[in-house]
């Protein structure tokens, strides 16, 4: 029998990284919140492998710390390794990635969590949502605790209806073999919400003492300790020397384990019919890659330690469901891992998720108001997308609870508005990761520039505080002066030091005056470069540094994309008529019409990006609009 536990503005069901964001946002939004996880000790756990970050997801990290989330610093905090990736390409595919402690990961998340005010965090699993004419009320427990609340957020992660797959065994089960939750899918389902069945998996974990490292090569961290977080943060393993890091190390399979694969393809259950989910194509799993890719003599594979105080290290590229002797076998076959003991076997997962075709641009159900999904109930992989979600799913779920209009991000503001516009917009037949090609205005939605997009945002909507307003206003203020002290110094060609340093540089030496900001323009010239023949009346930070560079580089690039900017918000401020029946618009083709119904697209420009929807369809639309502006209609 049900019994009364309690009363909040909004409750987020899951602790994983949707949840974590989710429940921060909103309990700094001043909404008294509750988070509900089926086990307080697996709080932001790391299932899969022991990073953050890389190309695309790294954007993310970014932008989510600009907005006043946790990702970026949790990280920062508890990295054992960090890397710049793409830096020899431009600025807008250069991506951070962090090897983490993943236990460290977790209590330090943990931590952040109970001392949050207004947030409650309790173990529990939810079994029904409380829905009463149409609009969600809460959540009824396993043990018939009934939490009532204005605004519930799902972040469930790959637990609905977990099953677990090693070969021919199955049993129901989370990641890691932790509880599934079972009876909220069929709560969905009875209030009208459309589920499908993904699959993703996990590759075996070995010790490092049984590997022989001679036979791999070393990838060690940067340099220098690059951060996510535009805040200062301190990580205790680090302490701030980048000789700490401990390092990553590269293999490649072998034909042995190739043939090991093949031979037992009658006992994979991607082949043997007992996977029935879709898996990510980003993200193949071993017997996957050997099976499409026939002739290659080797993959890649990364070795990765999970923590400073374990030997347990994670085998990245060999993600596999095969029976277990299968792979070990498989394992042993390769270079470096002849004597390699398996602590844990790799395995698959299905789960339930949510056809992200039913949310709105804010992640909440259409048809059930106040209630929000986020992470990979929505169909993503990888816990950056899930972080993503859970910050804008948790804003959203506190307006919504305040009375308040929705916080929506476009695919011109950020990565997170390119996830979300194609989940909700494009949908998908596969677990969806980001990528940067995704992105069409990419050269404005660098990771550099994350919080000058978004942290004016995070403030108006109540997420960032006073100190990190104060830093982001601060960097704001130099970069505007130094880029006008740039401007205001002029190099006379009578200045030799100046030339030579032009001539070693490869540079055409001045034949006239030329100020500092038009010589940053050359391809062939650094800030640095010029830091020595102009006097600043301030110390100039690392990031102002780069950031002047870059936006002076790319001016014309920025400002060509700028425009492309300005074209895509014109189609997307021509709004679509919330009640507008579609049946009722001659002309549209019957598919155009059909995807128009299901995705109920808020504005052109949306419409426009729907599978299905064609450029005559648009046509149709915008003189439809225009008739009913000439009819007086809204």
């Amino acid at each position: 029998m049900d019994y009364s536990a309690g009363k909040y503005d909004v409750i987020v069901i899951g602790a994983g990284h949707a949840g974590c964001e989710a429940a921060l946002a909103s309990a700094r939004m001043n909404c008294r919140t509750l988070l509900l996880t089926l086990n307080l000790d697996n709080i932001a756990l790391m299932p899969c492998n022991p990073s953050v970050g890389g190309p695309a997801k790294g954007h993310l990290v970014r932008e989510i710390d600009a907005l006043g989330g946790e990702m970026a610093l949790n990280t920062d905090k508890t990295a054992i390794q960090v890397r710049t990736l793409n830096m020899g390409k431009g600025p807008a595919v250069h991506a951070l990635r962090a090897q983490s402690d993943k236990k460290a990961y977790m209590t330090s998340m943990r931590r952040v969590l109970e001392n949050e005010p207004r947030l409650d965090v309790k173990q529990a699993s939810v079994e029904r949502l409380l829905v009463e004419r149409g609009r969600i009320q809460g959540v009824v427990t396993t043990t018939g605790a009934r939490f009532e609340a204005l605004s519930v957020v799902v972040t469930t992660g790959t637990y609905l209806k977990g099953r677990v797959i090693v070969g021919f065994t199955t049993f129901t089960a989370g990641p890691n073999g932790q509880l599934a939750a079972m009876g909220l899918s069929q709560s969905l389902l009875e209030n009208g919400v459309d589920l499908g069945r993904f699959k993703t998996g996990t590759p075996p974990r070995i010790h490092k003492d049984s590997v022989d490292f001679s036979k791999l090569v070393i990838q060690p961290g940067d340099a220098e300790l690059p951060q996510f977080s535009f805040l200062p943060t301190y990580n205790p393993f680090l302490q701030g020397k980048a000789e700490r890091q401990l390092p990553c190390w590269l293999g490649y399979t072998s034909r042995e384990a190739h043939s090991i694969i093949r031979a037992n393809l009658h006992r994979a259950p991607l082949y043997s019919g007992i996977i029935e989910g879709t898996g990510p194509r980003y993200c193949p799993s071993i017997e996957d890659k050997v099976v499409r890719f026939a002739g290659k003599e080797g993959h890649q594979i990364f070795l990765e330690p999970e923590g400073w105080e374990t030997k347990e290290m994670y085998v990245a590229g060999l993600s596999t469901s095969l029976p277990e002797d299968v792979q070990i076998s498989m394992l042993r076959s390769i270079p470096g891992l002849a004597k390699v003991e398996m602590l844990r076997a790799g395995y698959a997962i299905e789960y339930d998720y949510i056809k992200p075709y039913q949310l709105s641009l804010s992640l909440e159900v259409k048809n059930l108001p106040g209630l929000f999904s986020a992470g990979q109930i929505n169909g993503t992989s990888g816990y950056e997308e899930a972080a993503a979600q859970g910050l804008l799913a948790g804003i959203n779920a506190a307006l919504k609870a305040q009375g308040r209009d929705p916080f929506i991000l476009s695919r011109s503001d950020a990565y997170i508005g390119v996830l979300v516009d194609d989940l909700v917009t494009k949908g998908i037949t596969e677990p969806y990761r980001i990528l940067t090609s995704r992105a069409e205005y990419r050269l404005l939605l660098r990771q550099d520039n994350a919080d000058l997009r978004l942290t004016e945002l995070g403030r108006e909507v109540g997420l960032v505080d006073d100190e990190r307003y104060r830093r982001f206003d601060a960097k704001q203020q130099q970069i505007d002066r130094i880029k006008q002290t740039l401007a205001e110094r002029v190099v006379s060609p009578a200045e030799r030091e100046f030339q030579a340093v032009l001539r070693q540089k490869s540079s055409s030496e001045l034949r006239g005056p030329m100020n500092a900001l038009d010589l940053l323009r050359r391809p062939e010239l650094t800030f640095a470069d010029l830091i020595q023949f102009v006097s600043f009346a301030e110390d100039v930070s690392g990031e102002v540094a780069e950031q002047v560079e870059i936006q002076v580089k790319y001016e014309g690039y920025i400002e060509k994309q700028g425009a492309q900017v300005a074209r895509f918000l014109k189609m997307e401020q021509r709004r679509l008529p919330d009640n507008l029946d579609y049946e009722l618009v001659t002309g549209l083709s019957t598919e155009g019409r059909q995807r128009l119904i299901l995705v109920h697209p808020l504005n052109l420009g949306q419409a426009s990006r729907i599978s299905g929807v064609s450029p005559a369809d648009i046509s149709v639309l915008m003189v439809y609009l225009e008739q009913r502006r000439r009819g007086g209609q809204a």
